[in-house]
């Protein structure tokens, strides 16, 4: 080592990297002849090979050389912050960390690490360690593939100001020309190997262009609003906007209702409802209608509010608690929507009250809490719920006689409100009118097809984890998220899967059907549009928070509005 510039000669740098690559090649490579490999981007599929390299990582010989082939590729950097992605790039970061002096880099760099998802309790931090000045910052991991988890990462920083100079690998395993995100942002893409390094050894070459995804980021964002105090333990769909001519809808954890403007995100005005468990004030999404705007809150009223300046124009006080979203049969003048109750034999139900004078016209007690949003079915002038207890009531929208119960899933015992394990309807309902059924989903990952006129089972599909989204029909397909992390397309004649996408992270979000296109959030902060025929990414944006609610557009303006698990709303443009 040359102390005086902390470069190592030719010599020493090639000694370094042919211990690291014998290591990798005789340590870290899995081919799939000798071990099972599901590939996870699709998982019927088994991969030929893989690279372990969190096998070698805790070898502090190979940590050693990595940390001098680390410091001579950045001699130039006299401070910097080294970062990564929790967990595989930890051991990799301490050891840049505190190898730095020996090796001719800063004698005291920073590190840190960023969580996959915010903390839920404690500081709930994203960030962890010390990340605080304006040093450059070099992230770093054991493998560069599709780019996605950097991608998170630098847009995690972009909130707190930092500027990431260059991220760095072990192994990159495609062409520096495919990272175009990271050229687009001027981040140095380095690596000690491509895959093109091991390709005598162990038959592999980089990934070719054509088998990637073409998927690119599209949007820039016009404008953000930030809901002050938002809770991040509850990790659920939240109050997503609705939005008429020129202004947005929303609720927060806060209990604080506002209408936006569509133009910029400023708050025209604001209302306050009651108290509230912490953290969930207003969990519904709000419904339209002539000149006011419904929503429930967790102070257990539902409200009716003048579009223009947010006064009250009625309340209900119906319930101990409403996350449910109401839904509007604007051709009977009706508002519906479930509720939930403190009592042992009264947890939830479902209301319709009259859209003008919030007089309530009928109601239903159900067994269980009342989370899942009513779909009204207006061919037929009917309203479907579901509740905790696993089962679907549909009734007459009118008259409030209940046609059918249908119980995708039958508790032992008392109906208990067991949240994420049995077979809870969390969410609503669609309803395919050429087949004529309404199709759902529930908390044991199943997807339940029912024949609306007999309330009987049609078709049955299975997630691999609990359904907390609404199904989307289009055409012939319906399209089903999980909290298996995938997005499923479902023959809906058959009940068969046709293709299946991985997002990477759960999937609470609907996914919706825009200009030909499928759109889907993702816990990873990743919104991605998708072709509906092969399930292959055509583009994506991704924010630092879950997105755990839909996306909505606004086909007069092309604007796209998303919202994040943290009462934020991202107001973009599409550009390519």
């Amino acid at each position: 080592m040359d102390e005086y510039t902390g470069r190592m000669d030719s010599s020493e740098r090639l000694k370094r990297l042919e211990r690291i690559k014998r290591a990798i090649a005789e340590r870290a490579f899995v081919r799939g002849t000798d071990a099972e490999i599901v590939s996870r981007s699709d998982d019927t599929k088994e991969s030929k090979w893989l690279f372990d390299l969190r096998n070698i990582l805790f070898d502090i010989d190979i940590l050693d050389d990595a940390a001098a082939i680390f410091w001579d590729t950045f001699h130039g950097y006299h401070d910097v912050q080294i970062g990564c992605l929790e967990s595989g790039g930890i051991p990799l970061a301490t050891a840049l960390v505190l190898l730095s002096a020996k090796h001719g880099g800063p004698r005291k760099p920073n590190g840190f690490f960023i969580r996959k998802s915010r903390k839920k309790s404690g500081l709930m931090k994203m960030v962890e360690g010390d990340a605080t000045d304006n040093s450059p910052v070099v992230l770093v991991d054991d493998i560069l593939n599709s780019g996605r988890s950097f991608i998170r990462q630098i847009e995690v920083l972009k909130e707190s100001g930092k500027t990431v100079s260059a991220i760095w690998a072990i192994v990159r395993f495609r062409d520096t020309e495919y990272y175009e995100y990271f050229a687009k942002e001027g981040v140095e893409v380095r690596s000690a190997f491509e895959l093109n390094d091991f390709s005598e050894a162990l038959g592999v070459n980089n990934l070719p262009r054509k088998d990637t995804p073409s998927a690119k980021q599209a949007y820039k964002t016009l404008w953000r609003f930030s809901a002050p105090a938002p809770s991040y333990f509850h990790v659920v769909p939240k109050s997503e906007p609705a939005f008429d001519e020129t202004r947005l809808y929303v609720g927060s954890d806060s209990g604080i209702f506002r209408a936006l403007s569509q133009a910029d995100g400023r708050v025209e005005w604001e209302f306050k409802t009651g108290l509230h468990p912490h953290g969930k004030g207003i969990f519904s999404s709000p419904a339209l209608y002539g000149d006011m705007v419904y929503f429930g809150a967790y102070d257990g009223n539902i409200y009716a509010l003048d579009v223009t300046n947010g006064k009250k124009r009625w309340v209900s006080f119906e319930a101990d608690w409403v996350g449910s979203s109401p839904t509007v049969a604007d051709d009977l003048g009706l508002v519906y929507i479930g509720l939930e109750f403190g009592l042992w034999r009264k947890r939830g139900g479902i209301i319709a009250l009259d859209a003008y004078s919030g007089e309530a016209k009928w109601r239903y007690t159900m067994p269980s809490l009342t989370h899942s949003s009513p779909l009204y079915i207006r061919e037929h002038r009917e309203v479907i719920i579901g509740s905790n207890d696993g089962a679907a009531y549909l009734f007459d929208a009118q008259s409030g006689v209940l046609k059918w119960k249908y119980e995708s899933y039958t508790p032992s015992g008392p109906a208990l409100d067991s949240g994420f394990c049995d077979g809870d309807i969390k969410a609503s309902f669609a309803y395919d009118k050429k087949r004529d059924q309404v199709i759902f989903g529930n908390m044991l990952g199943e997807v339940h097809f029912i024949d609306r006129r007999r309330g009987i089972r049609n078709g049955f599909f299975k997630t691999d984890f609990g359904v907390y989204s609404t199904p989307l029909v289009v055409g012939e397909n319906v399209f089903v998220s999980s909290l298996d992390k995938h997005l499923y397309s479902i023959d809906a004649n058959a009940y068969t899967e046709q293709w299946r996408w991985h997002g990477n992270a759960r999937i609470f979000s609907t996914p919706v059907h825009i200009d030909g296109s499928l759109y889907i959030g993702t816990n990873a902060g990743r919104l991605t549009e998708i072709d509906p025929q092969t399930g292959k990414e055509r583009s994506y944006f991704t924010v630092p928070e879950r997105i755990t609610n839909r996306v909505f557009h606004n086909a007069k303006t092309g604007r796209f509005f998303l919202s994040t698990y943290a009462n934020e709303i991202y107001c973009l443009e599409k550009i390519i």
